[in-house]
């Protein structure tokens, strides 16, 4: 995934750009950035490799040098940014968020034949942010530039540019990602989380539309280029990745996710599927609100069986090898033997990727005495990788469980019948259930619906993006 963050004013807004930027570290894990303007100093930028040391703690030392009234900073899975561009539009900053799948058909299509060579990062892949910058380079200013790139684009691109006049920040073009606007006393930010600019004394002012771009000065803001009308905001912002504080579309993250642990549980209900248990949790951190919604709606006591130990080891994906990742991975795991040993435990997950981690978690669990665990997932199957974010992505779909679970059934002939094993009240999707069941050693398992879910976000269905799901554009 990735994060950005913007600000200007009629003051030094280097620790604005600091902070703002750090409150996006839980959407990446790979690059942190930041590139300032100062009228006499001019452009100054900083990239850190964050895979083993936090944003804060490596930028901590570079804010000394900083100066200046307006600036950009990003939190990126994937490339090294923000750069510096100078090209016929002038000197800019740029930070993009999303994927660029067609990056080889645009480099062959405008640049082949003129001579324009990119840097290739290890992987051999061009930076996508650079190729962006270089599709707005093709126009005569910059508002035609980013239009132009985003219609260009297969896949996602929002946009953040930092000028010697100010910033411009554009939302993807079907907006599968948000774009806010805070403001206060003396300046504006840009920023894709809300919290993040409202604990640095700004307050909401707007939402960018799909596809809309803006500027931003100290005095203020204003539309360069009108919202579209067609909007596919990604569903997982409410249900995994956006953090609880954060409001999209005007739906609170943390209230959906107690509405739709309720209406999980309230469907369950209705069809008598609710388990014998003795607590009900939630997988640490996402599955919690979830958990607690689930347990307030079925009326069984919310526990806390194992918690996550987090100071030392934040992220369990830090060390480069693979067999220490898994050692911190489950060195992260503290049971309460108190809450498990003899215990029914029914958990709630935000979602069921892979797998991986939950075999190990219910292997944990089990070791630990549990007398039966009982897994519910807090969205539907997954049965696509994601190609417009950097999202439940995957070299193959037989990476995703539901997927693999389908091959093991059914062959080929089973992924004609996605839909079908996407419904627990199905035979095939019956079936399913009780294969992972069996795989996984889960005493039962359930998922939410799709029609659940979107109820639970609240906001017109069709503008939400279900197509790891639904396999639906």
């Amino acid at each position: 995934m990735g994060g950005f963050f913007g600000a200007i004013a009629k003051r030094d807004v280097v620790l604005d750009v600091f902070f703002g930027t750090d409150y996006h570290s839980h959407l990446g894990t790979r690059r942190g950035g930041m590139a300032v303007y100062h009228r006499k100093n001019g452009f100054q930028r900083q990239i850190h490799n964050i895979e083993n040391s936090p944003f804060r703690t490596k930028f901590e030392k570079d804010l000394q040098d900083f100066q200046g009234c307006a600036g950009i900073g990003c939190i990126s899975d994937t490339d090294p940014q923000p750069l510096l561009v100078r090209s016929h539009l002038g000197l800019f900053a740029i930070t993009t968020v999303g994927i660029v799948n067609n990056a080889g058909q645009l480099v062959d299509r405008y640049f082949n034949n003129h001579g324009r060579q990119f840097m290739a990062m290890s992987s051999g892949k061009v930076n996508a942010s650079e190729l962006i910058a270089a599709l707005i380079n093709q126009q005569e200013d910059l508002v035609s530039g980013i239009r132009f790139a985003q219609e260009q684009i297969d896949g996602s691109a929002s946009i953040l540019l930092l000028t010697e006049d100010g910033i411009l920040c554009a939302r993807d073009k079907l907006g599968r990602l948000p774009v806010l606007i805070g403001q206060s006393e003396d300046g504006c930010c840009v920023s894709f989380e809300s919290f993040a600019y409202q604990k640095l004394g700004y307050r909401d002012v707007y939402e960018l539309g799909p596809g809309e771009i803006v500027r931003l000065t100290a005095e203020g803001y204003e539309s360069l280029a009108p919202a579209g009308e067609k909007m596919r905001i990604c569903a997982f912002l409410w249900t995994y990745y956006g953090y609880p504080n954060s409001n999209y579309e005007g739906v609170n993250v943390e209230v959906m996710r107690y509405r739709n642990g309720e209406g999980m549980a309230r469907a369950e209900a209705a069809s008598g599927k609710i388990p014998d248990v003795d607590y009900v949790a939630g997988v640490p951190d996402s599955g919690m609100p979830h958990a607690i919604g689930y347990a307030n709606q079925s009326g069984k006591t919310f526990a806390r069986p194992f918690v996550k130990y987090t100071p030392t080891w934040p992220r369990s994906f830090m060390p480069a090898n693979q067999d220490v990742r898994n050692q911190v991975a489950k060195m992260k795991q503290i049971p309460v033997p108190e809450l498990i040993q003899g215990k029914k435990l029914l958990f709630v997950d935000d979602s069921i990727v892979r797998g991986t981690q939950l075999r190990e978690t219910v292997e944990f669990l089990y070791q630990s005495g549990a007398k039966e665990v009982h897994m519910r997932s807090a969205c539907p199957p997954i049965m696509y990788g994601c190609k417009y974010l950097n999202f439940s992505r995957s070299n193959s779909a037989m990476d995703l469980l539901a997927r693999r679970t389908v091959q093991e059934l059914e062959g080929d002939e089973g992924q004609k019948y996605l839909e079908e094993y996407s419904d627990a009240s199905t035979e095939r999707g019956g079936c399913m259930l009780k294969a992972i069941c069996e795989k996984f050693g889960f005493d039962s398992l359930g998922y939410q619906s799709l029609d659940g879910l979107l109820e639970a976000i609240g906001i017109d269905r069709d503008k939400v993006c279900t197509y790891c799901w639904s396999g639906r554009e």
